[in-house]
């Protein structure tokens, strides 16, 4: 029923994307623009948001809209606390929209919109219980779907990537500088994780080396997750979820020899790729739309 259509947009650090669908979950329209640089005020950004209503308008009128933005966000209140990508400090965004868009605004943050997306519809679809979502790209984050539910933790929670290593070789650094994809190039000075990934699967040995040093942080901060929400299955998501068995298997090995007698998640490769979170911000608006 196309009556029943919501709008999910994704508003990034280089570009905002959404996504028109109806109430079985079928796509009706996507569109992709740029994200405008310099907006600290939000309002250019917003400006391009009503755009994309108006765009999908002409295809279904949504009955509601989810916008998610990244960063720390608390979505109770309706304030971006802090987007380092978007320049954005304690800005209420969603108040931006009055009374300018005429249907219900739901707002949230991207990793937990993408986690959101993955236990709904996604590679935990038919997994009961806690799911971690755990998105390695250019940062590293995670998210907890409880119930259904995301957990935000007044907007803090899932900044596991931040985490500064307090001993060992790489004393000092922040998690995500060892373990995220993008942390990963820059240590082998390669354009991308998978150019590394490839090396390593030749027998390169400094990659491999850094390829090692990658998943011990990223299963150390996975079984740190685990111990504090026993999480049935931990979905990763990102660049680097597409190395598969290279990045599976001893990260498999590596939480096992964490865990000794805590219950080892399943570890799944996310199915919505980048338009994770562009669902998730689709499935709060039809949560809205539901609750009204």
């Amino acid at each position: 029923m196309t009556e029943r259509a919501v709008l999910g947009i994704d508003v990034g650090g280089t570009g905002i994307k959404a996504a028109l669908t109806d109430a079985d979950g079928t796509v009706l329209g996507r569109w992709r623009e740029a994200t405008p640089s310099g907006d600290t005020s939000g309002v250019l950004t917003r400006d391009i948001v009503l755009g994309l209503v108006a765009a999908a308008s002409r295809v279904a009128a949504p009955a509601a809209v989810g916008v998610v933005v990244p960063g720390v966000v608390d979505e109770e209140h309706g304030v971006c606390i802090h987007a380092v990508n978007l320049g954005w400090r304690d800005l209420a965004f969603p108040e931006l929209f009055r009374p300018a868009l005429e249907v219900p605004l739901a707002f949230g943050q991207d990793v937990r919109a993408g986690a959101l997306a993955e236990a709904v519809s996604g590679a935990a679809a038919d997994v009961t219980g806690t799911i971690a979502f755990v998105p390695v790209g250019t940062g590293l984050a995670s998210a907890l779907v409880i119930d259904g539910i995301p957990f935000a933790g007044g907007g803090w929670a899932g900044e596991i990537g931040q985490r500064v290593i307090q001993d060992g070789p790489h004393r000092g650094l922040r998690v995500e500088e060892l373990a995220s994809a993008g942390g990963i190039a820059r240590r082998a000075g390669a354009r991308d994780a998978k150019t590394v990934a490839d090396a390593v699967a030749r027998g390169d040995a400094a990659a491999i080396v850094i390829w090692n040093d990658a998943v011990d942080a990223l299963a150390e901060a996975l079984a740190g997750i685990t111990v504090v929400a026993a999480p049935t299955a931990i979905v990763i998501g990102g660049g680097l979820a597409l190395a598969g068995a290279a990045l599976f298997e001893p990260l498999e090995h590596g939480l096992r020899e964490r865990l000794d007698v805590v219950r080892v998640p399943q570890l799944l490769p996310a199915r919505h790729g980048d338009e994770a979170a562009t669902v998730g911000a689709g499935i709060l608006a039809r949560r809205l739309v539901a609750a009204r």
